[in-house]
């Protein structure tokens, strides 16, 4: 039940003695001078269902206490269970987006390393978020995720946990839109891009006041406003993927969230235009010892610049691009999008896991 948009072979189980000679491992490089040209989308064939694993049982175990009204409980469960499967990957992996600074996260904390290690471990780079959305997945509203993005060493910016002021779009857009327009020609520029008006056009926008004049600023362009509580990744997804009837993310939300979102970019030739937006002086000095300029936009190649990258999310409850986990007797079903940015292949999967022994399930398209 997964949708490929190219043929791909399956990939062969190696023993994990003789993967370093099936996919060398050397700083994730493309050549060698003792093997010659390397495939560059090895990478990406040996972990991308390692990833929609990964996400897969972290949407499981944070969709088992949705709605409970406790967005701690949410979090530890998606976190948790995200480390347990990382653990066990064939990786060796370093957080540089994650829960929080050391001091300030149990697990999955920035500099932490992850997977088996070794030798023939694939180095690695990990963009992370649990639970997108802690607090919508504790109402049980729609839009929550869990989120990971993989890139070879040096892949992934090192975003400090501050603002970004964001725009995004999908790739028709992509390379016609600027920051330092008004939101009117922005969103002139994106109805011209997709042959119709601005009136047709839906804005995703972070619920949050600080974007008031920006909402009226789109609403009085003509376009309509998609208020939504969290989940800014996921939007950005479907900003670039026809159907969701979602054109456009903008506003101010998280730095981290935004090399999550320019990662899957990457893969799905949309755009995201950043700006660091810090709101205090200590912020401003987190941003300065990331080498981080304020007065700069970054685009997508230079959020997420890896060469090889990976990403996968799996809805916890239902959004415009994703089902949420639905529970049965026994088991759950969950729906995914995975992809890689050299594979050049994007997976719409949806899996039913039959969890406890003797669990049943007829299959239903």
């Amino acid at each position: 039940m997964t949708s490929v948009a190219q043929p791909d072979k399956a990939l062969e189980r190696v023993p994990r003695s003789r993967r370093h000679t099936r996919f060398p491992r050397y700083s994730m490089g493309m050549t060698s001078p003792a093997l010659g040209t390397v495939d560059p989308t090895a990478f990406e064939r040996a972990l991308v269902l390692d990833t929609v694993r990964v996400t897969e049982q972290a949407a499981i175990a944070a969709s088992r206490v949705a709605g409970m009204g406790d967005e701690d409980l949410v979090d530890q469960a998606g976190t948790e269970t995200m480390r347990t499967i990382l653990g066990e990957l064939d990786i060796d992996g370093r957080i540089v987006i994650g829960e929080g600074e050391r001091d300030d996260a149990p697990m999955l904390y920035i500099g932490e390393r992850v997977g088996r290690g070794g030798e023939d471990a694939w180095q690695v780079d990990i963009a992370v978020d649990p639970v997108e959305g802690t607090g919508i997945t504790a109402r049980m509203v729609n839009g929550s995720v869990a989120v990971i993005a993989l890139s070879g060493r040096g892949g992934l910016f090192h975003a400090p946990d501050v603002y970004m002021d964001k725009l995004i779009v999908g790739p028709p857009a992509a390379g016609s839109v600027d920051m330092s327009w008004p939101v009117a020609a922005n969103l002139q520029a994106i109805a011209a891009s997709l042959n119709r008006a601005v009136r047709d056009l839906t804005i995703v926008i972070l619920d949050r006041p600080r974007h008031e004049k920006l909402v009226q600023d789109v609403r009085a362009a003509g376009a309509r406003v998609k208020l939504i509580g969290d989940g800014d990744v996921i939007a950005a997804l479907s900003a670039a993927v026809r159907g969701t009837n979602v054109h456009a993310v903008m506003g101010t939300g998280g730095a981290p969230e935004g090399v999550l979102a320019a990662a899957a970019l990457r893969c799905l030739g949309g755009e995201i235009l950043g700006r660091f937006a810090p709101r205090n002086d200590d912020e401003r000095k987190r941003m300065a010892d990331a080498g981080v300029d304020e007065n700069r936009v970054y685009r997508t190649e230079e959020l997420a610049p890896g060469n090889q990258i990976v990403f996968s999310a799996t809805g916890i409850t239902d959004g415009d691009l994703l089902k949420g986990v639905k529970f049965f007797g026994g088991g759950a079903r969950t729906h995914t999008i995975a992809m890689g940015l050299q594979s050049r292949v994007i997976r719409l999967s949806d899996a039913v896991h039959l969890i406890s022994d003797g669990a049943r399930v007829t299959i239903q398209v």
